[in-house]
């Protein structure tokens, strides 16, 4: 019954998903490089803390300014997810058992954000109390009470999803891991950095802009020129980013051999 059912493409969804969910959960790489995103976040959170002079800061948004290096990780991680079955030739036998090409990518785009997504809450979580643990100078740790820390804390962990899942689109959609870590690390960290330094504007809807100044911020200033997105309006930016990429991939993963 079993193989008939591969061969007939009858798994659903929660079959596809755990079949993911295996793949994912026994490969060490995964863990060793979701352990360094978190490591990188709250060492350079608690680096941060150490040296903030004063408690006029943005405290909350010191303590998760590591969050960035993190994110880093995860979305190379989101693109490995994608392109290492295509590395390995694992996707043919994958596309035998699940041959619904959109499904496959669901599934996998729903296990690896929700994974992304719990590493991210828990990360952001510790960077707040640790950065703040670490501050000196008789500054005060900030507390999750205070206006807009508990949503700089939540929305900041849910970055590491979303570009995790924008990494996965890009892997979906390149299919060949140096290429698509390349437009991962090149295109969203350095090339959107400079076109940013050109253009002023465009910084505020960039993907690590959005994050570092909109959702792990709990003040938003403008000045100099500089618009900052909202946190509500930035995770809705990242939202679309994401699903955007996703849906493309999805598109390519149908209309292409393996």
């Amino acid at each position: 019954m079993t193989a008939i059912a591969v061969q007939r493409g009858h798994y659903g969804f929660r079959h596809v998903a755990r079949m993911e969910w295996i793949k994912l959960r026994t490969l060490r790489s995964t863990w060793w490089t979701l352990a360094l995103s978190a490591a990188a976040a709250i060492g350079i959170g608690v680096a941060v803390g150490l040296n903030t002079r004063t408690g006029s800061e943005d405290l909350t948004n010191n303590a998760l300014a590591g969050v960035s290096a993190g994110l880093l990780l995860t979305g190379v991680l989101g693109v490995l997810m994608m392109t290492g079955e295509y590395t390995s030739g694992m996707i043919r036998a994958t596309l035998t058992a699940a041959p619904n090409r959109p499904r496959l990518l669901a599934a996998k785009a729903a296990v690896f954000g929700a994974v992304a997504l719990a590493l991210g809450e828990v990360t952001a979580f510790i960077a707040f109390f640790a950065g703040g643990a670490s501050l000196r100078h008789g500054i005060a740790a900030p507390a999750l009470g205070q206006p807009g820390a508990l949503r700089a804390v939540l929305l900041t962990g849910a970055s590491f999803a979303l570009i995790g899942l924008l990494g996965m689109g890009l892997g979906a959609i390149i299919r060949h891991t140096a290429a698509a870590v390349a437009v991962m690390v090149g295109g969203v960290y350095v090339a959107a950095q400079a076109a940013a330094a050109a253009w002023h504007p465009l910084l505020a809807y960039l993907p690590i802009p959005i994050v570092a100044s909109s959702l792990s911020a709990t003040r938003h200033v403008t000045g100099g020129g500089v618009h900052v997105l909202s946190a509500w309006a930035g995770l809705g930016t990242l939202c679309l980013y994401a699903a955007v990429l996703l849906g493309l991939g999805g598109w390519q993963l149908a209309r292409r051999d393996a």
